[in-house]
């Protein structure tokens, strides 16, 4: 069984390295010290297992993970309480909260063995749940990474499985749904204003009516996107108006 160890602090890795000992039937194929590595160590060796903090630099652990299109079995190991440890314990093989004990992690490697788990992306979900109203999307472009503030997404469109975020650099496609979106913007900023649509508020420039039930929205950018009757509703009770 193969074992990647990605976190950004030395002794961290050595103290799973050393725990690890005690699994001959488990080798370090790599150690990452961020995101990036973790990814390009992941494509490279194809683990079964990885040991993932979350806080790191450049990207954390759940934006990794996004980019992984199919992520291997996961133990969370961080020092932070407040990505919801229970809600994980029902999709991720374990999370172990630094620092934590050789028997804790003997309890973890037991519950990796006793766990079916055939894929980890309801932890994905979970996490990204967790992290609501975040401030940025991780998206690949051309095979590289890219970190998009949301205050430069001027919308979003849907687009079968993907959607299509619309910035001032560019379109950027995101395996992702609609919903998503919804839940992890910022609700004050980003309304959807259609079931096709969210649309960042501070772009706004006029309102206007279309067809019956229906308006269109104009942003400064130019743009004239569709507004549905229940987007409307919600356009008028963010804006005020």
């Amino acid at each position: 069984m193969k074992a990647i160890i990605i976190d950004d602090e030395p002794l961290a890795r050595m103290m799973v390295k050393e725990y690890l000992q005690s699994y001959p039937h488990i080798s370090i194929a790599a150690e990452c010290n961020d995101g990036f590595e973790g990814i390009k160590a992941i494509q490279q060796h194809q683990p079964d297992l990885i040991f993932l903090d979350i806080q790191m630099p450049k990207i954390n652990g759940f934006e990794m993970l996004e980019l992984i299109d199919h992520p291997p079995l996961v133990i969370f190991t961080t020092a932070f309480e407040e990505y919801a440890i229970k809600a994980f314990d029902t999709h991720a093989a374990d999370y172990l909260l630094k620092p934590f004990s050789k028997e804790r992690f003997d309890k973890a490697m037991l519950k990796l063995q006793l766990q079916k788990v055939n894929s980890t992306q309801a932890t994905v979900d979970m996490a990204l749940q967790t992290n609501l109203h975040t401030n940025r999307i991780v998206v690949k472009d051309n095979g590289k990474i890219k970190i998009i503030p949301v205050a430069q997404v001027q919308y979003l469109e849907a687009a079968d499985d993907y959607v299509k975020i619309f910035t001032p650099d560019g379109i950027f496609l995101k395996k992702k749904t609609m919903q998503h979106f919804e839940d992890s913007l910022p609700s004050q900023e980003f309304i959807r204003t259609h079931r096709s649509y969210i649309i960042n508020a501070q772009l706004i420039t006029r309102i206007q009516p279309h067809e019956k039930d229906s308006h269109l929205v104009l942003l400064t950018t130019g743009a004239r996107l569709p507004v549905s009757k229940a987007g409307y509703a919600r356009l008028k009770e963010v804006l005020g108006i």
